[in-house]
């Protein structure tokens, strides 16, 4: 009796360990029934014929797929290097076992597929430029290919983009030849402004001719602040026009 005893409590616990399963809150678990797809239970505990169901578990939280770089040439014959990363959720936990051997495989395979395709289909300057179009242009794809597997894409970032020595250099000095000429456009413009203000004080200037003397005397007060032993001040001959008109009535005169 004691052996039989011992043998039955035995059987009992090994029934408990395979029939138990504890599940926890983000796991799914896909259970087959002699072979057969039955149900997916979870989360928290659930109990499980031994030898007759088998259990796949499954995780629901989102993923982060790391795309490896991808060597890639572009529409205008440039060739980069292109990595990425995805991020994405099972759904549906019984479609990620049925429809799929391994979808963390498959959508790793399916994630550089699109990635070297659509990258082919764009421009250098629309991969660097436009680079949030072309993310919503990968996830929308990837995501239309892994929805009969119960996968959602949420999001896709293109991580890194690396360019040849020679077309690195090259841009270089396109951005420096355009940061030039930006400064000379900047430097005309000012230019222009300030013959515009010229223009109109020598319009203020020509309609009082006195302001011409006082423009003078601000210079020299203030060069006259400064440590100076000697100042070069030019003197404008309409200033001495009157003395001028004198001596030559003078001349005038004793020439009668």
């Amino acid at each position: 009796m004691p052996a039989a005893l011992a043998v039955i409590v035995i059987f009992i616990i090994f029934f408990l360990m395979s029939a138990i399963r504890i599940l926890k809150e983000y796991e799914r678990a896909v259970i087959f029934r002699l072979g057969r797809l039955i149900e997916s239970k979870g989360p928290g505990l659930i109990i499980l014929i031994p030898v007759i169901d088998k259990m796949v578990r499954v995780s629901l939280r989102t993923i982060a797929l790391d795309v490896p770089p991808q060597d890639i040439i572009t529409k205008d014959n440039v060739s980069v290097k292109v990595s990425a990363v995805i991020y994405f959720r099972v759904m549906e936990a019984k479609k990620a076992v049925v429809e799929v051997e391994d979808y963390l495989f498959a959508t790793s395979q399916m994630s550089q597929t699109t990635l070297r395709s659509v990258i082919g289909q764009s421009d250098l300057d629309e991969l660097l430029s436009a680079r949030d179009k072309i993310n919503k242009e990968l996830q929308s794809i990837i995501d239309s290919h892994t929805e009969p597997w119960g996968i959602k894409v949420a999001n896709v970032e293109v991580k890194q983009i690396d360019l040849p020595v020679e077309m690195q250099s090259a841009m270089a000095r396109q951005a420096e030849a355009e940061r030039n000429r930006r400064a000379k456009v900047i430097n005309a413009e000012g230019e222009f402004q300030a013959s515009q203000k010229l223009a109109d004080a020598a319009k203020v200037i020509g309609e009082f001719p006195t302001a011409v003397q006082l423009r003078f005397l601000q210079t020299m007060s203030e060069i006259a602040t400064k440590n100076n032993t000697t100042t070069f001040f030019p003197v404008p001959i309409d200033l001495l026009a009157p003395f001028l008109s004198k001596d030559d009535d003078k001349k005038a005169g004793a020439k009668k």
